[in-house]
């Protein structure tokens, strides 16, 4: 017997705009119904009085790495690889992130807790995440001067993955110049000064050519395992037709209003971090996210490296409407994905959805994954119109 849950007295967000007084019903794992108040339409459904809160679908971060600090919340004190992804799991979920892709780094940086053997071991734990309550995905970032590719290849033939992404930080190349590149990693990530000389000298060794190729086989790999291609830290529109070129789908971070207003033009999906924006500019006086939505440039917005601010990032007032906002956190990066069932409050559409108090600090009340609660966090009591109430 299919099991239905009607939402009630919501701010309903769907793609083209806000259903006042809305009414969300859900049957079985997908939402059945979408409009404004009336008498239930369903048999004897569990009735949820959203009080006026907004509620909008749940949010699909496409890149981030807080499960890093999750695995290692000190320098050198290294938790297990389940009880990470548990945890991450549970604080996107209070976040409204009901989708996530964790951008795990494969790189060898083993000051800063990077390693390919590092990587290997959370995609594995992604691929048996049977405990979760979330959707939680594989996003493998590739640094191009490491032996990432070859890594990454064992994880798809292992495990899968479900957005793949390169990537070449290296100074004089893209947001670091050599001072700031040493600055960021000696003072910002603690590492020894003597491994940053040999990162340097590593990856300053990777020349255009070897990029390149390793690009196509990144290109090739995404391609075989169906998943969309992603370039990060693109400085130029030359770097971005660059990878462009090999078919990308995505460019995250645009270092430049140029490159972000290139990635447009090919028909790239623009992604950012809602850090940039709920904080009002970049960390490292690169293109402001709010600067690049003034502009038309960002498509998607993600958590970075703080799903906080990805929850409140559709409450910034950007001088657009809520329907456009929540967009960029929900229907948008779906899309990118290739995830055709979610993202979108719509009947048909898989019910993953949240309610959110805006007010002051956003903060989730309940999340709903494939139509099932997942987390109450407020004092609301749900009445279950199959069961009589005192007095009744």
């Amino acid at each position: 017997m299919t099991e239905f849950v009607e939402i009630r007295n919501g701010r309903v967000v769907t793609p083209s705009g806000v259903v006042e007084d809305g009414r969300v019903v859900i049957a079985g794992d997908r939402i059945a119904r979408v409009d404004r108040g009336g008498p239930s339409g369903s048999s004897g459904p569990t009735t949820v009085d959203a009080d006026g809160r907004v509620v909008m679908p749940g949010i699909i971060d496409l890149h981030g790495d807080d499960i890093e600090h999750h695995r290692a919340p000190r320098a050198g004190a290294d938790v297990d690889v389940r009880t990470a992804l548990t945890a991450a799991d549970r604080a996107n979920l209070l976040n409204g992130v009901t989708t996530k892709f964790h951008a795990v780094a494969f790189e060898e940086s083993p000051d800063d807790g990077r390693t390919l053997r590092t990587a290997e071991e959370i995609a594995a734990e992604i691929s048996r995440e049977e405990y979760t309550l979330g959707d939680n995905r594989l996003h493998a970032r590739c640094e191009l001067a490491d032996a990432s590719v070859e890594a990454v290849e064992g994880v798809i033939e292992r495990f899968g993955v479900d957005l793949l992404s390169v990537m070449h930080h290296a100074p004089g190349d893209g947001q670091y110049d050599d001072e700031e590149f040493e600055r960021h990693y000696v003072e910002d990530r603690n590492w020894p000064a003597e491994s940053v000389d040999d990162v340097i000298e590593t990856r300053r060794s990777l020349d255009r050519d070897d990029r390149d190729a390793r690009i196509r086989r990144i290109a090739d790999l995404a391609r075989r395992a169906g998943v969309s291609l992603a370039s990060h830290d693109d400085e130029s529109p030359r770097d971005v037709e660059r990878v462009a070129g090999h078919d990308a789908d995505i460019s995250e971070y645009p270092l430049t209003r140029e490159a972000a207003r290139r990635a447009t033009d090919l028909g790239l999906d623009t992604v950012m971090g809602a850090p940039n924006l709920v904080r009002g500019g970049s960390l490292w006086d690169n293109l402001s996210a709010r600067d690049a939505i003034d502009d038309g440039l960002v498509d998607v917005l993600c958590a970075d490296y703080h799903p906080p601010s990805l929850l409140a990032a559709p409450f910034v007032d950007t001088g657009e409407s809520l329907s456009t906002r929540v967009n960029r956190v929900t229907r948008n990066p779906a899309e990118a994905a290739g995830l055709e069932d979610r993202g979108r409050i719509e009947v048909g559409a898989r019910a993953d959805l949240i309610l959110v108090d805006p007010n002051g600090t956003p903060t989730v009340d309940r999340a709903f994954v494939a139509g099932t609660e997942a987390v109450r966090a407020d004092r609301a009591a749900t009445v279950d119109r199959r069961t009589p109430t005192a007095g009744s």
